[in-house]
């Protein structure tokens, strides 16, 4: 019996140029998905909370003596969001002192900031209504989750911050 020899290779050996091409489209494939996240994330969150974080951090100190002098008022303030329309709303403050009282001769800014588009945040309008309520209309409200910024004035100085994050859906 002869053996015959054959030149032909076999189609299904794994050569080193077949573990190059797979180990270089694996890695291109996780670099592509990687660039594809990063352009998305830099898109909708580009990473700056403070302009300057040396200022910032000046007014640390300062932020935690109002946030001490908040406390001892102990001033019982509640929000509510209503809507009124598919994109509008209203926002509704009730301010009482620690005894109950209601708040009156203050002044109440509010700003509802999207976390996501900075183009996005609303700034809010307050209007007395009575009994310590205050009032605002809210245009271009979409669902989604937002960051109420309530600050109350009192005399020129701030007396009252606070910040909640709520989602909003109809």
């Amino acid at each position: 019996m002869t053996m015959v020899q054959s030149d032909m290779k076999d189609p299904k050996a794994i050569t080193g140029r077949t573990v190059l091409a797979w180990l270089l489209g694996f890695f291109a494939v996780v670099f592509a998905a990687n660039a594809v996240f990063i352009y998305l994330a830099l898109g909708s969150f580009p990473g700056v909370v403070v302009e300057s974080s040396y200022e910032a951090g000046q007014a640390y100190n300062s932020e935690i003596a109002a946030a001490k002098a908040q406390a001892e008022l102990n001033w019982q303030v509640s929000t509510e969001i209503v809507r009124t329309g598919p994109e509008n709303g209203k926002l509704v403050v009730t301010a009482a002192d620690a005894d109950g009282a209601p708040l009156y001769g203050v002044t109440l800014t509010a700003l509802l900031r999207n976390p996501v588009h900075e183009g996005a945040d609303v700034a809010i309008t307050l209007n007395a209504d009575g009994g310590g309520r205050y009032v605002g209309t809210v245009d271009d409200l979409a669902d989604g989750n937002w960051t109420l910024i309530l600050e109350i004035e009192q005399d020129g100085s701030r007396k009252f911050r606070s910040e909640n994050r709520f989602f909003l859906k109809d």
